[in-house]
């Protein structure tokens, strides 16, 4: 058995007092005994030994203000890390009942548990993909076609909207939120508005856009996949940037009008658009009609 540590008594901590008392009464007898003479000597000598003290005291000094600087040092790293841990467990708490509000089967708790999300992202720049991949998941989720629903969905996109651009100005909105990544594969999405907006990649495969789609003016950092996407009404992706070299559209089906405008560089191949209703497709695309009742899309010249 490891012997218990013992802590000083009061009587303990008196003696070792008394003791280096008595100690430097001593080395004060001592010296003056052999230097108290008068002699030159033994006044350079005790020059000498005075200033070898204060060096001494000095050093001591230093040792002590160091010391303290390390307690201090340690105080301050301890009180950071406890912020921290605090900060971590207030995050984890407003993310856990926010989530909890999403299950409601109320509008208003819902609504009220995207702001708090919204608040929390704005809030703290780590937690914001997190929180954007979970609004994505609840707009990816099905759903019925009641009114107070799509009302909560449509305040989920338009979160995402105001915070996902940029402005105009040289520097970036502080409500800008920077490289998001989006995933709405496989959702059903009532009037989608993404304009004038910065995204770092999105993924719409097999995503069905009801009443219109908005993405004009946006840029695409990387990733834009509309694959096999349908839009019921009107699509927009006037002046929108598409940063990724892979086909963008193939499969995607247009019931309705479609705007690329002439400045558009989207890729088009093996996209599907239902014949009879205007269209502006991006330069060096045309569609062809087809026997099943689509027209597809091809690039102008290509023979058949």
């Amino acid at each position: 058995m490891l012997p218990s540590s013992r802590v000083l008594t009061t009587r303990t901590i008196a003696w070792w007092g008394a003791g280096i008392v008595l100690l430097a009464c001593l080395a004060a007898t001592v010296l003056l005994l052999l230097l108290g003479q008068g002699r030159p000597e033994d006044t350079a000598r005790l020059d000498a030994l005075r200033t070898a003290a204060n060096v001494v005291v000095g050093t001591g000094g230093a040792a002590a203000l160091l010391l303290a600087a390390r307690r201090q040092r340690s105080a301050e790293l301890d009180l950071v890390q406890k912020d921290h841990d605090a900060t971590q467990r207030r995050i984890t708490e407003i993310y856990g009942k926010a989530a909890d509000q999403l299950g409601s089967d109320r509008a208003p708790v819902r609504l009220a548990g995207l702001y708090a999300l919204e608040r929390l992202a704005q809030d703290h720049g780590e937690q914001r993909q997190t929180i954007v991949n979970l609004m994505c998941a609840y707009l990816r989720m099905p759903h019925n076609d009641e009114a107070e629903e799509i009302q909560v969905r449509k305040a989920a996109q338009r979160i995402l909207m105001l915070h996902l651009r940029p402005g105009t100005a040289p520097e970036p909105l502080g409500s800008f939120w920077p490289d998001i990544d989006l995933d709405f594969s496989g959702a059903h999405l009532v009037a989608l508005t993404l304009t004038h907006c910065r995204i770092r990649s999105i993924v719409c495969y097999q995503t069905k856009f009801f009443e219109f789609a908005a993405f004009r003016g946006t840029e695409f950092g990387t990733k834009a996949d509309f694959n096999q996407a349908v839009f019921l009404e009107r699509a927009d992706f006037r002046t929108t940037t598409f940063g990724d070299e892979r086909e963008n559209f193939h499969g995607a089906k247009f019931e309705k009008q479609a705007e690329f405008g002439v400045k558009s560089a989207a890729r088009l191949d093996g996209a599907l658009a239902r014949p009879g209703h205007k269209r502006v497709w991006p330069p060096g695309w045309e569609e062809r009609p087809g026997a099943d009742g689509w027209a597809r899309m091809v690039r102008s010249g290509v023979p058949e």
